[in-house]
């Protein structure tokens, strides 16, 4: 029997959101999909476990089951159960659910947002035909063409929600080339501390994984620590880790500025890399809180009470070891508002943290049209980048898209050469001292360094008259043509 590809199991899994459609929100389809996907996954992997054992066994495989597999799936949360429901099938899925998190400790509070109980949106045929749809696959280790189509269906699924959502898709997921692109501008190595502060669906995380496992580096060696505010979305992200094969790594639940979580005998754990795509511009992000913060956070300067950027950047600063290094998506307007913003700039150049700032193409995020940049910020500078920061133009480079632009592996490379070479192009990029953004009041506009216009073309007058005249003369022979030709048509001209 062939297996499974990725292209077959994303289609099929993408039909399930086409069953919903219609009676549930599509923000909210991810929440039911991949709460199934979930059970379905471990249903099936421990199936096939307790096959193995009973065959090795003879019989009391269940027992064995247990210790072959790292989850244990219950009676209450097995498959077969919800497939002969025919009634009260919402609260069934909720009872297997509960099971599963009261029996396995690394599930706790993954399907606690998850509630199939509400029969108006999801009525029982309805619930029928969504169990019927993912019986028709089997997702156990041995019908899988690759070890990883799960995790990749996962990401797969995590992007078509958020174009689905809209906006709202913009709280939970990056763009795949977005997250590549800092991944590759900050380099996380094998046995490296690697923290999301704002984790979202863990996208982030997964790719600083394989980036390590792509250059030769023992996944297995790297701890990952997140914390992620919105349950449901902290909820999608340890999913994601466990599909992944993540398993033993750290996502709190919680807002980050206001209760940081990743903290050891009082005091915040310091990371080797750090990376995040804060939201934009959030208001009420925790001003009062930020003004007796007990971990010193924001030393620079407290951002402005409707505008968090720079809380979470600080917070990131403040989280990175003597040798961390950390990249962050920023508004543009990060870059150059003055008041208590450009107080904080002025403190991060001062303390020489800026190493680059990376313009990126505009319409990138989900939801949002606002300019944006990367951040590069480093405490351990090569002696060469001191007192200096680099400056790329990357806003030009992009594939335009229907309703959002997107960075290709072009574009991705580009920026990542250049950042590497640190080096002059027209245009493009500059390294400036210091000195030079002193004198323009700490102002980190990319306008400020890169001229990035487009030179008009000198115009020939004489060039121009003479092709004037031509055309002309051309003209007035044609005309002469269209006279004559009406007049043998007997036209009176």
């Amino acid at each position: 029997m062939a297996k499974i590809t990725l292209p077959q199991l994303e289609a099929h899994l993408w039909e399930s959101a086409n069953i919903l459609r219609g009676s549930i929100d599509s923000a909210d389809y991810k929440n039911y999909i991949f709460g199934l996907l979930f059970l379905k996954r471990l249903h099936d992997v421990f199936s096939e476990a307790e096959q193995r054992s009973k065959k090795r066994e003879g019989s009391g495989g269940g027992k064995n089951a247990r210790d072959a597999y790292l989850f244990v799936v219950p009676e209450n949360s097995r498959w077969q159960r919800l497939q002969a429901l025919t009634e009260g099938i919402g609260e069934a899925i909720n009872e297997a659910f509960a099971a599963l998190e009261a029996e396995n400790p690394l599930l706790r509070g993954v399907f606690a947002t998850i509630d199939f109980s509400d029969t108006e949106r999801l009525p029982d045929k309805l619930l029928q035909q969504l169990i019927r749809h993912f019986s028709a696959i089997h997702l156990g280790n041995s019908n899988l063409s690759e070890p990883d189509i799960l995790g990749r269906a996962y990401e797969y699924l995590l992007k078509q929600f958020a174009a689905d959502a809209g906006k709202k898709g913009g709280e939970f997921y990056t763009p795949n080339k977005v997250v590549e692109l800092i991944v590759k501008l900050i380099k996380p190595e094998e046995g490296m501390r690697v923290c999301d502060p704002t984790a979202g669906s863990g996208g982030m995380l997964i790719q600083a994984v394989d980036y390590i496992k792509a250059k030769g580096g023992n996944p297995q060696r790297i701890t990952l620590h997140g914390q992620e505010r919105n349950l449901q979305t902290w909820a999608i992200c340890r999913m994601n880790l466990l599909l992944h094969g993540l398993l033993d790594h750290r996502i709190e639940k919680g807002d980050t500025i206001r209760e940081p979580k990743l903290v050891e005998e009082g005091k915040l754990i310091l990371y080797d890399r750090v990376i995040a795509n804060p939201p934009f511009s959030l208001s009420n992000w925790g001003l009062e809180e930020a003004r007796t913060d007990q971990f010193a956070r924001f030393r620079f300067g407290m951002p402005p009470k409707d505008k968090g950027d720079l809380a979470f950047v600080q917070h990131m600063v403040a989280t990175l070891s003597s040798n961390g290094k950390a990249g962050v998506v920023v508004p543009n307007g990060v870059l150059f508002r003055s008041g208590a913003e450009a107080q904080i700039r002025k403190g991060l150049l001062e303390e020489d943290l800026v190493e680059a700032v990376i313009g990126l193409p505009p319409n990138l995020f989900y939801g949002t049209g606002i300019p944006t940049s990367i951040l590069i910020v480093n405490r351990k500078k090569e002696t060469a980048k001191k007192q200096k920061v680099f400056f790329l133009h990357g806003a030009s480079g992009f594939q335009e898209g229907k309703n959002q632009n997107f960075l290709r592996d072009a574009d991705v490379q580009n920026i990542v050469s250049a950042y590497e070479k640190w080096e002059a192009v027209d245009k493009y990029c500059r390294v400036v001292e210091h000195s030079e953004i002193q004198a323009n009041d700490y102002n980190l506009n990319m306008a400020r360094y890169i001229d990035a216009s487009e030179q008009e073309a000198q115009i020939d007058v004489q060039e121009a008259l003479r092709k004037l005249r031509e055309l002309e003369a051309e003209r007035s022979e044609s005309e002469g043509k269209m006279l004559r030709f009406l007049k043998e048509l007997g036209y009176d001209v």
